[in-house]
């Protein structure tokens, strides 16, 4: 059965991940050839997925985000990974299923000063404003206009993405993308499963499966969103150790609708 020949991957436990902490304060090599890489559309890879932060379909805001793109993008040498991690998921009929990439300032402004202080604050409402910036950034990224330190998403580097049955559902993962709890966190099931739960037992094995083939590609992952993976951004230079990302910010021109 080809599913099986994914088996050691779905076995493999998760690491304890390394701190990302500080991952701005590493250089960018701005010159480097990497960096001259296009932002590409995942649709011409192959690509499945949807903008998630574009549709209404997408809990828990249910409603299309001030900014966000139709399309997802990425840059090239990402889109080139993804394609290859297809090509090993596609003998057992499963595919990636792309949630977000390139990310515009406008929707990590949106998230990072409006919704997710909003949110917090309807939870806490004696909230302090230095704890409500210290929990915000705890699961979005200021967003900035400092070269020296882009957002993750800004970079075309970071990717969101899940697996799913090709064409079909997507594989349950244990919490609904972005969710903003330690249920999120990518080895949460390493050490927290029921028991004789069969709902937390596939969450694992199917985490364990997207990190080791994300990572066999050269991903790092984000320790704090199972979803969120980076190459050549400075979160993933900070996470494998490297001295200095290759991916600075990067800049995209939507294409106009073509008139039907």
């Amino acid at each position: 059965m080809p599913f099986a020949s994914l088996t050691p991957y779905r076995e493999k436990p998760i690491p304890t991940p390394a701190s990302a902490r500080g991952y701005r304060a590493l250089p960018i090599l701005f010159d480097g050839p990497r960096n001259s890489e296009p932002l590409v559309r995942a649709v011409d890879y192959g690509l499945a997925g949807r903008n998630y932060y574009a549709s209404s379909r997408n809990p828990p805001y249910y409603g299309a985000v001030p900014g966000a793109l139709d399309d997802i993008v990425m840059r090239e040498g990402v889109a080139m990974k993804l394609v290859a991690i297809n090509s090993k998921l596609e003998k057992a009929d499963l595919e990636l299923f792309l949630f977000d990439g390139w990310r515009p300032q406008a929707v990590q402004i949106y998230f990072h000063d409006v919704w997710l202080p909003a949110e917090i604050k309807r939870r806490k409402p004696g909230i302090s404003d230095a704890d409500l910036i210290a929990e915000v950034e705890t699961y979005w990224s200021a967003p900035t206009i400092d070269a020296n330190g882009p957002s993750p998403h800004a970079t075309g580097g970071a990717i969101d993405l899940t697996i799913r049955w090709r064409n079909g559902d997507q594989l349950w993962m244990g919490s609904l993308f972005d969710d903003a709890s330690p249920l999120a966190h990518t080895p949460r099931f390493e050490t927290h499963v029921a028991e004789f739960s069969f709902s937390d037992d596939e969450a694992r094995a199917n985490r364990r499966l997207l990190y080791w083939l994300m990572v066999e590609a050269g991903f790092a992952s984000n320790p704090t969103e199972w979803w969120h993976f980076s190459y050549g951004d400075q979160m993933w230079a900070q996470l494998l150790g490297k001295p200095e990302a290759f991916y600075a910010g990067a800049a995209y021109a939507e294409r106009p609708t073509p008139e039907s």
